[in-house]
């Protein structure tokens, strides 16, 4: 008796099934691999929760945080940097992990200070045309010791900064913001 044809099997076809969910978990786990490769080594996506960097940055902005060049460099003064809480605040309860984005004011070896509603680096009075005012409360002069950076909100006014909590360590630092990619009417290099 000759089999029907419902009776048998096509095993090329499930084998052919089978060897596609493969590749196809293959890829994705692939995909996955290099993904976390790179937001781990060379970029990852940041959102600005709060007004301290505006006009520069607003709330609800998205930006590519770049982390490559501050394996070759340090930060300069002018970077838009983002970085793992400081020392003092993680004392105040913050997540050693919780991220914070400034402008890098002063370099290790500089001396700060704010005076007359000018910041004051080395001496000199910074010409800031990216901040939203001018700082409406005096600083001592300070120096920005080895290993660290003293940073600040464009919005000096309303920043929680260096000012306040003293120095980020530069192993704290975890890139420089590069790119906003939203919204989209403000889509561009920072």
């Amino acid at each position: 008796m000759t089999p029907h044809k419902s009776d048998i099997k096509d095993t090329s076809s499930q084998t052919n099934i089978r060897s596609g969910w493969q590749e196809n978990l293959v890829l994705i786990t692939i995909a996955l691999c290099l993904a976390l490769l790179i937001r781990t080594f060379i970029a990852e996506p940041r959102l600005i929760p709060s007004e301290s960097m505006y006009p520069t940055l607003h709330t609800g902005d998205r930006l590519v945080i770049e982390k490559v060049s501050y394996r070759i460099h340090p930060p300069k003064i002018g970077d838009i940097v983002v970085f793992n809480s400081p020392p003092e605040l993680q004392r105040r309860g913050y997540s050693q992990n919780q991220a914070f984005i400034k402008r890098v004011i002063g370099e290790p070896g500089a001396i700060i200070s704010i005076a007359q509603g000018k910041v004051y680096l080395n001496g000199t009075a910074l010409t800031e045309d990216y901040i939203a005012e001018p700082p409406n409360s005096p600083f001592p002069e300070i120096k920005v010791p080895e290993g660290a950076f003293f940073v600040m909100g464009d919005n000096r006014n309303d920043s929680n900064d260096s000012r306040y909590w003293g120095f980020v360590p530069s192993q704290n630092v975890i890139g420089r913001a590069t790119f906003r990619f939203w919204p989209l009417d403000r889509i561009g290099l920072i």
